[in-house]
């Protein structure tokens, strides 16, 4: 990896770490939030869904505003928006401004992440990716591991409030050394957005969202809140697609990169990916402080073995990815996954601590590599421009497949334990969780199998490839 990608990537990195670890701090801080600002649990969880809604309705245009704007001006305001955000959540007053001002933080941060990728992989040119992803994922993974335990010790010293100015410094130091490393952006291109796209997708991802978020009410799949947006975003997603694949090349995402397999294998194992990681994120402290009796500080720390085994695994798993190919990686990563997932299916409350927690150590070894081959198998043989597009359709990939292994989960704990029992019930969950793992372990095969350069290929020679 070249000294100017290396300044490029360590000016990204910190900028991202704001909003990767923002959603899962505040996660914990719900029950509080909601008596500090006396709003019903209800209510308060807007705090959470307004964000993600937000990243939702953003995520699909950061691909033509990078062609108005440039990379690193459209970085930088995004991260003022995120800052700007923040702060004002701090000073929120009551529920419904805390949610609006963490609409703000979410259109900032819904530019960043696909951002990242994109920047990084335009620069790249093919060479060292796996190095560079254990480099890049790095708050992608840990994002969901330390900041629930962040977020309890903030809550254990202090106010709520700050929560959000543990933000700050990330942002202006992100600011800071985007403007002194980042390279200056090239010509722009006044390129026309695709409304109707606009139309169609955003609130299809919405509408998705939307209706996963509410699956851990009562009545499930059954509520309407819950079936009518989630129809009303699949039946938009079909339509944009439908749209998409007419328009060609002006769509707002160019789904025919699709018919790229690595992309659509990398796509595919994203959305496992966000079910194996957010899903289990959900049984893993619920178990602890259900069948164990810790509190929600005390589940957050026995997750850190997980956050140190993501650690140790990323830079050996960088270098593989570039000797023997993503495809190898990914298998025995999603493997490691699934294996270390097991005893959390036969666990119950006198399970030794020390067991459960030698498994996440060994669970954590897994993520920590497994995000590495998809995030830069993705991106082989597709052009320069076409980068956008590709980071795009991962990100949205993801974060579905967060939403919906979270909301399949959930049902699926509390229809096994209201009729089987608490320990019962996590059991039957947990079983679940590696079975999302071990599809993914199939989906792995279609990964490319030898490690081949991202060739930035000229357009024409590209466009021909896919319409074949």
């Amino acid at each position: 990896m070249d000294r100017d990608l290396k300044r490029l990537a360590a000016a990204l990195v910190v900028g991202a770490m704001a909003p990767l670890f923002d959603s899962t701090i505040v996660s914990v801080a719900l029950h509080g939030l909601a008596a500090d600002l006396h709003a019903s649990v209800d209510t308060i969880q807007w705090v959470t869904t307004g964000y993600l809604l937000a990243l939702g309705v953003t995520v699909p245009i950061v691909g033509w505003l990078q062609r108005r704007v440039g990379g690193k001006r459209l970085w930088m305001a995004a991260l003022v928006v995120f800052l700007i955000g923040s702060v004002l959540c701090s000073l929120a007053w009551n529920a419904p401004s805390l949610i609006a001002f963490r609409v703000v933080q979410g259109i900032g941060g819904g530019a960043m992440l696909p951002l990242l990728t994109t920047l990084l992989m335009q620069a790249a040119g093919g060479q060292g990716l796996g190095r560079l992803m254990s480099i890049v994922s790095l708050p992608t993974a840990l994002g969901p591991i330390l900041g629930p335990v962040i977020g309890g010790l903030i809550l254990a010293a202090g106010d709520w409030r700050w929560l959000f100015w543990v933000n700050v410094p990330f942002v202006l130091v992100g600011l800071v050394l985007a403007q002194r490393l980042m390279p200056a952006d090239g010509p722009t291109v006044r390129a026309r957005l695709d409304v109707v796209g606009l139309v169609l997708l955003s609130p299809a991802v919405v509408g998705v969202l939307y209706g996963l978020s509410d699956v851990t009410k009562d009545g499930g799949f059954a509520r309407i809140d819950v079936w009518a947006p989630l129809g009303a975003g699949v039946l938009l997603l079909a339509g944009f697609a439908g749209w998409a694949l007419r328009r060609r090349d002006g769509a707002l995402v160019d789904l025919r990169l699709l018919r790229h397999r690595p992309l659509a294998a990398s796509a595919s194992l994203m959305f496992l990916t966000g079910a194996t990681l957010y899903g289990a994120m959900l049984l893993l402290p619920l178990s602890f402080q259900e069948l164990r009796g810790t509190d929600a500080l005390g589940a957050g720390l026995l997750l850190i073995p997980q956050g140190v085994g993501s650690l140790l695994s990323r830079s050996i798993a960088g270098r593989l990815n570039d000797r023997v190919g993503g495809r190898a990686v990914a298998l025995v990563s999603f493997a490691v996954v699934g294996l270390a997932t097991v005893p959390f299916a036969y666990a119950g409350a006198a399970t030794p601590e020390w067991w459960l927690l030698l498994a996440l150590l060994v669970r954590g070894v897994g993520l920590g590599a497994v995000f590495i081959p998809l995030m830069a198998v993705g991106f082989v043989g597709l052009a320069r421009e076409e980068v956008p597009h590709a980071s795009i359709v991962t990100r949205i990939a993801q974060q579905l497949g967060g939403a919906a292994g979270t909301a399949v989960l959930a049902v699926i704990l509390q229809g096994a334990a209201a009729t089987l029992g608490p320990v019962a019930g996590f059991q039957h969950a947990f079983w679940w969780a590696v079975g999302f793992t071990a599809l993914a372990v199939v989906l792995s095969l279609l990964l490319p199998g030898r490690p081949e350069p991202v060739e930035q290929v000229p357009e024409a020679e590209r466009l021909e490839e896919v319409a074949a």
